[in-house]
């Protein structure tokens, strides 16, 4: 006989979802069924070292599965087989709730409340006793209500619902093509790092929404992956907090002392674009922020750039924009959506803030409009905020 093994790794992205300005109230529903928001993202990929959106690390979880191969035999045994997506979905257990289900420590409404599984949230499923689950979500171990989640065949009937499917460029520059073709003409490039929504799959190649518009990549240069919200502990909730709270003041010190060394001259050119583009009601900070880069406007797209009077991307105007304000911001879009802290929707949007797309970063202005380096044939513009999916928006100040 000979002994096979296969090495079964799990990639568990870490990277906080968070909330602002909700108040999270019982439904009334029961104790345990209350508001989503919040929480660590969970990958699930097929052997694809996956990057945390963060942090840029990956931890890998693995596994080795010693299966005996019988020769000569014909019969494949079902250990030797790599999991598919869908069994993996099958052994999730999914949130389905207004607000959040609480994790406790036993099965049971007296146990301790340890987290919170927040709607569409997910975790793994380990047991079943008295009409609870218990699951293990991120870093929290714990009782969940059953009545409030899904498990099993239910669970993948939903999972690619609630989940996102993601595409991380594992090259220097991608080109997105028009067709699944090698041949077809080029629509587009990303590069390296940056994460693409997937809209649809088939064999060799992934359907993606870049600025451009809509095209094709090869998957021998993206990493693919399922990624899902997991539970929040309460120690990891006050953290969130608090670090939030404090990038917020770093932020303002940083933006006063700008304006501290900078001249009382106004700036004609931004006064005259703030006038023909209406700004809406913010932050003191926020307000100026979106002034200032709408005097850009007309300049020219290019990639990689940073300068917003000779051409920049959109990540670059992003950075170059919020610098003047003393503000530090990575040069790209896919590191932009965990800046800051999270807005809950487009109606709470304010100006300055950070409208992130797939593969793209914006500047909300207020009035549902945004200003952003869009592409090589507009260059900087303003556009409606709801042009294209929105994958998170981001508030500095």
């Amino acid at each position: 006989m000979k002994y096979k093994k296969i090495r079964v790794t799990a990639y568990v992205l870490a990277a906080a979802v968070t909330f602002s300005g909700m108040s999270l109230t019982v439904n009334a529903a029961g104790a345990d069924s209350v508001l989503p928001s919040g929480g660590i993202g969970l990958s699930i990929a097929r052997g694809n070292k996956l990057e945390d959106i963060t942090e840029q690390t990956a931890i890998p979880v693995e596994s080795i599965i010693e299966c005996i191969n019988i020769e000569d035999s014909k019969v494949a045994t079902a250990a030797s087989a790599e999991p598919t997506e869908e069994d993996l979905f099958r052994n999730l257990v999914i949130a389905q709730v207004k607000k959040y289900v609480n994790v406790r420590s036993l099965p049971g409404e007296d146990g301790e409340i340890v987290g919170k599984l927040y709607n569409n949230s997910v975790g793994t499923f380990i047991s079943e006793e008295n009409g609870w689950y218990q699951i293990s979500s991120g870093t929290v171990t714990g009782y969940v209500k059953a009545e409030y989640c899904v498990t099993g065949e239910e669970a993948v009937e939903i999972a690619r619902s609630v989940g996102t499917r993601i595409a991380t460029v594992d090259t220097q520059t991608l080109f997105v093509r028009s067709e699944p073709t090698t041949e077809s003409s080029v629509i587009g490039m990303v590069p390296e790092a940056e994460e693409l929504l997937v809209l649809e799959e088939t064999e060799g190649w992934a359907k993606v929404d870049i600025e451009e518009g809509t095209g094709w990549v090869s998957t021998d240069y993206v990493i693919l992956r399922s990624e899902f919200v997991q539970a929040e502990s309460k120690a990891e909730e006050e953290a969130r907090l608090a670090k939030e709270e404090e990038e917020r003041k770093r932020a303002r010190e940083a933006a006063a002392a700008k304006a501290a060394k900078s001249s009382n001259t106004s700036n004609s050119s931004a006064t005259q674009a703030a006038a023909t583009y209406t700004v809406g009601e913010g932050s003191e900070m926020g307000v100026a922020v979106a002034e200032y880069a709408l005097q850009f406007v007309g300049n020219p797209y290019v990639y990689g750039g940073t300068s917003l009077t000779n051409g920049a991307d959109c990540s670059g105007f992003v950075m170059s924009v919020y610098a003047n304000f003393g503000v530090s911001l990575p040069h790209s879009s896919a590191a932009d959506r965990s800046q800051g802290y999270a807005v809950d929707g487009l109606e709470n949007a304010q100006p300055g803030d950070l409208i992130c797309y797939s593969g793209h970063v914006a500047l909300y202005i207020g009035n549902g409009q945004i200003v952003h380096a869009s592409n090589k044939k507009t260059g900087i513009k303003v556009s409606q905020a709801d042009y294209r999916k929105i994958l998170a928006i981001r508030r500095i100040f």
